[in-house]
Parts: structure tokens; C-alpha cells; sequence
């Protein structure tokens, strides 16, 4: 067991810490004398944070489906706090690198797994009842987790493949914002008139998104690996950490929410339609987008068939 710090030593430490941020040691010392003790409900937050469910039906299970999707935007939350530190990383290596892409695995792991909540945990009529009071919101609308498409990856893997081959590194954000893949789920395929849900979507978050595709343009999780000698971009575990993400990402855990979506969308009660309005199959199913982040670690075989044999 190390050696604890003795008084001395740790006044010490309060004194560097204060004088360098230009404040009286003896202040906040002062302070501490009438400072509350901390306890866990305060430390988390735990009132504020059970009272952000609010229901807009006297259905029950509406209460699972919205604490389902607070817990998916804490979770995206934890995922963009990991991106970031790759993003930031001044002596980044292989085996940091390795180790954050793996966490950020796990959490996608457990949104995967976590889909049985919502397909085994609502009842089909309940759901195909307080899910009108929804319209024209849908799950399409987290910016959080567009937020971390831009952060994975190039933006060109992110437009619609129809569009790439005008799109390139010197094509102005704005202009590749509307040819982004989820641009045409949000669009008439015949007028090209957006769609209510679109158009709240960008009012709210178009600003943040182009700032946030500028400031990841250069620091992505794919231009960070680039930037690894050749020798590490070459290591096996790192590749087969960023393999997993990309398919975890992109295949297994939009399959997931693709099948509880058939479960509920396809009961046989109601229209079929998404709530947003969203052409939701081939927006959501990976065969039609392809959406991947990092092509370059995938053969060209892997690459035709994805997600052709879900």
C-alpha cells in the first residue's frame, strides 16, 4: 500500500494548485469549513434525473420507452467523452488508441443487446397507441448520435453513395450536408421537399452539426489512425478493435433496432408507417446505405456484401 501524503505535503500541493490558478489557498480552505458533505443523490443528480420522464398518455408502457431512450443519449453521451479524448490526444498510440475504441465497443455492445428491452418489453397495442402522440418526432432525430457518425469517420463515407463521386475534401460543408446518407429519409424522393421531421431536426441542429463536421474534419477516429506510424496502423489488435466498432456500428447494433422497429412498425396494427414519416428500411437497413466508416480495413468482398445476408 503506498505511503499517504502527510499534512505538510498536502498543503503543499493546495498551495501550487491555487497560486497557479492566481487564488488564496486560505479562502477555499476557509470555505471548506462550511461546505456540505456530499452524498450520492446529490452527486448524481438522482431527483432531477427520475423526474425527466414525463409521459404524454396514461399508457404504462410509454414510461419504458422514454426512460429506454434517455438511457441510448446518456450512453451516446459516454461514447462522444471517449471519441473526444482520441480526437484531443497530443501523443496518441496504438495501445490508447486500442483501449478507447474497445470502450466505445463495449457501450455499443450493450445498446445491441439492450434492443429486448424495447421489443419484448412494451406491448404491441400499447405502443401502437401512444406512439401517434409522437408524430412527427422519431429516434432519426438524436443529434448526439450524428455527432458521433462525424466524429468516427471521413465525411465522405457519411454522404449518400450516389452523390460521392461530385462530393470531395474541398466541397463546402454546407453543401455536403445535403447530400448526408439520412438526408434522403427525410426527403420526398420525387420533389426532394423536406419533411416535417427534417425540418425541425435542422432547425435545431444544422448550426451545430456543420461546426462540429468542420472541427472533426481534421480529427476523426480514421484521420487519428492515419496519423499512427505505418508500423502501428499495421497491429492487429487495433484493427480488429476498429473492425468490431465498424460493425458493431453499422450492422449489428442498427439491426437490432431495425428488428424490434419490424416488431412493432409490422404487427399488423396501424399503418406501417414510421412516426416521423421516414422511408424507415432503407434508411435504417445497412444493405441500402452501406454505411461504413472505416472501408479501408475491409476486403473488397466484405465490402460488396455488406449486410446483403441479414
Amino acid at each position: 500500500m503506498p505511503d499517504q501524503p502527510n499534512y505538510e505535503d498536502i498543503l503543499k500541493e493546495l498551495q501550487e494548485k491555487y497560486i497557479a490558478i492566481d487564488q488564496d489557498t486560505d479562502d477555499h480552505l476557509y470555505g471548506l469549513l462550511y461546505s456540505k458533505s456530499i452524498t450520492y443523490w446529490d452527486y448524481i443528480q438522482t431527483d432531477a434525473l427520475l423526474n425527466l420522464q414525463i409521459q404524454r398518455t396514461t399508457l404504462p408502457d410509454e414510461m419504458v420507452f422514454i426512460a429506454y431512450h434517455q438511457i441510448n443519449e446518456l450512453i451516446f453521451k459516454m461514447i462522444l467523452w471517449e471519441i473526444s479524448q482520441v480526437a484531443e490526444k497530443e501523443d496518441l498510440d496504438v495501445f490508447y488508441f486500442e483501449s478507447k475504441i474497445m470502450r466505445i465497443s463495449r457501450y455499443f455492445d450493450m445498446l445491441t443487446t439492450s434492443f429486448n428491452i424495447m421489443r419484448e418489453g412494451m406491448e404491441v397495442e400499447q405502443y401502437m397507441k401512444f406512439r401517434y402522440t409522437l408524430t412527427p418526432a422519431s429516434g432519426f432525430q438524436s443529434a448526439q448520435y450524428r455527432l458521433i457518425e462525424f466524429a468516427s469517420t471521413e465525411l465522405i463515407n457519411l454522404i449518400d453513395y450516389r452523390f460521392r463521386k461530385d462530393i470531395d475534401r474541398d466541397t463546402p460543408f454546407t453543401h455536403a450536408f445535403e447530400h448526408l446518407y439520412w438526408q434522403a429519409a427525410g426527403k420526398d424522393h420525387k420533389t426532394g421537399k423536406k419533411s416535417t421531421l427534417l425540418v425541425n431536426f435542422e432547425k435545431r441542429y444544422r448550426d451545430e452539426f456543420l461546426r462540429f463536421m468542420e472541427t472533426y474534419n481534421t480529427k476523426n477516429l480514421w484521420t487519428r489512425f492515419k496519423e499512427l506510424p505505418l508500423e502501428d496502423q499495421k497491429d492487429k489488435d487495433l484493427i480488429k478493435a476498429m473492425r468490431h466498432y465498424d460493425y458493431t456500428v453499422n450492422v449489428t447494433w442498427v439491426m437490432a433496432h431495425y428488428n424490434a422497429a419490424v416488431h412493432y412498425i409490422e404487427s399488423g396494427i396501424g399503418d406501417g408507417e414510421a412516426t416521423g414519416g421516414s422511408d424507415w428500411k432503407k434508411y435504417m437497413h445497412p444493405k441500402y446505405q452501406r454505411r461504413i466508416f472505416f472501408p479501408e480495413l475491409w476486403s473488397e468482398e466484405e465490402l460488396k456484401n455488406w449486410g446483403n445476408n441479414l
